[in-house]
């Protein structure tokens, strides 16, 4: 591995870069804060996806993508002398400094769980209103569930064995079932949200990630179906002329193969 003065010296190189290519290329040159954020929550997909795979080499190279947006938006945030790249750092450093007491302050923590809780306690002190203000409005749904349930649980507000958790989800589906029955759409709707939702906050109890958990399942149905499309054109046959049964002939075999 890289020494420290190694790693220096290759932040230094890619701030650099950054400077050169501000000054040079015009496609740089024309980038504001604004026509940047699409292309960092691509990126930020992207190392997702490469995390799921589990391919370290391409962690690595997405990794280096979001490294650049960071000195991207600090370089231009430098020309309007609103904020360099220094400040991001020194500002992310204070930050774990004041979050961590057990480490940098006399604060006592016997677990992980403690250290969440006095996290969530310190971010109130810090002037939020509302621990759930750190949620992004624009997080996917699922995500934005799971967030919401870890924040609250933070600061208490949770169940206290998994055995509630899954009889609130069996609650929420008999819920659900009765307004199917009724046909209110509407209603439907929102018990099947209460549904997912609950689903997700049992998720923590028994330690998954539900964005990983359906991302994996996703993953496995594409690679089961492809197999089915590829097995019916090996017979020349479209899957639309092909009965359930036919299907199922295939669809059994690549669960064997995609368990």
């Amino acid at each position: 591995m890289n020494t420290r003065e190694q790693q220096l010296a290759a932040f230094d190189r890619l701030l650099t870069i950054m400077d050169e290519l501000r000054s040079q290329c015009p496609w740089d040159k024309k980038q504001t804060i604004q026509s940047l954020r699409h292309l960092t929550i691509e990126e930020t997909y992207e190392l997702g996806d490469a995390i799921l795979e589990n391919d370290l080499d391409e962690v690595k190279k997405e990794l280096g993508d979001l490294l650049l947006h960071i000195v991207f938006y600090s370089k231009i945030g430098s020309e309007s002398n609103d904020f360099d790249i220094a400040d991001v750092a020194n500002s992310i450093s204070e930050k774990l400094i004041n979050r961590h007491p057990h480490i940098y302050g006399d604060v006592k923590v016997d677990n992980a769980e403690d250290v969440k809780q006095n996290w969530e306690q310190i971010k109130l002190k810090e002037g939020k209103k509302s621990v759930l203000e750190g949620v992004p409005k624009s997080l996917p749904a699922m995500v934005k569930a799971n967030r919401i349930q870890d924040k609250v649980a933070g600061v208490g507000f949770d169940w206290e064995k998994p055995e509630q958790v899954w009889e609130k989800v069996q609650e929420e589906l008999s819920e659900l079932n009765e307004e199917i029955k009724k046909g209110n759409t509407d209603k439907i709707e929102s018990e099947f949200g209460d549904v997912l939702f609950s689903m997700i906050n049992y998720s923590r109890f028994i330690n998954v990630n539900p964005e990983n958990a359906l991302e994996r399942t996703n993953k496995k149905f594409i690679s089961r179906f492809q197999f089915l499309e590829a097995e019916a054109k090996k017979l020349d046959k479209s899957l639309h002329d092909m009965s359930l049964a036919e299907m199922d002939v295939f669809w059994d075999e690549a669960k064997k193969i995609y368990k």
